[in-house]
């Protein structure tokens, strides 16, 4: 899948948590945080392709990036499993807790939820490709679906552009229409 297409992913499975869980009384910067946190856990584990947007943003991020692919096996192997769910997990709340002082009225623990619903959002979407995805490392299986690959997308080709995106698009229009209600009163207990 293509970045846009996980960033909208990622939203929507966010989205979806939120109606289901509906918490109040979050801070502004908590929803602001959790949010960037979200889109950024979105597009991580292709932090393995040296083009990866992470890295074409770095002066000589190409090289790093590069460098990082062979570390971890090269594109859609540890960053697409459950274990590279694992390492990303356990940076990202160290960091969390690290930066915790610096930044008292964001909920920690919301940002590292919100983060990993954005990883794990990720390869769900890329279990839908060709390529399927490793989920289960050491064990070299790939798991796609449907489990016939002539019958899964091709990354960036007009399945993906014209259905899954406009499906995503109107899967959010849906939950949010359907839950204007909670989102109204969600939006009321937000604190400044």
């Amino acid at each position: 899948m293509i970045a846009r297409t996980h960033d909208l992913a990622s939203f929507t499975a966010l989205s979806a948590v939120f109606f289901l869980t509906v918490p109040n009384g979050l801070t502004l910067s908590t929803v602001i945080v959790a949010l960037i946190a979200n889109i950024i856990g979105g597009i991580t584990p292709d932090i393995d392709q040296p083009t990866a947007p992470f890295w074409r943003n770095l002066p000589i991020g190409k090289y790093f990036g590069r460098a990082f692919g062979m570390l971890t096996g090269g594109h859609r192997f540890l960053t697409h499993s459950f274990i590279g769910v694992a390492i990303a997990a356990f940076l990202v709340w160290n960091f969390l807790r690290f930066l915790s002082p610096i930044i008292p009225t964001v909920d920690i623990f919301i940002v590292w939820i919100s983060f990993l619903i954005g990883v794990l959002s990720h390869l769900f979407m890329d279990m839908f490709t060709k390529e399927g995805v490793p989920l289960l490392l050491p064990i070299p299986i790939k798991f796609g679906f449907p489990p016939l690959k002539r019958l899964r997308i091709t990354t960036g080709k007009k399945l993906e552009m014209y259905i899954v995106i406009p499906l995503l698009i109107a899967l959010n229009v849906y939950l949010y229409l359907l839950f204007y209600g909670d989102v109204v009163t969600f939006l009321h207990s937000i604190k400044l």
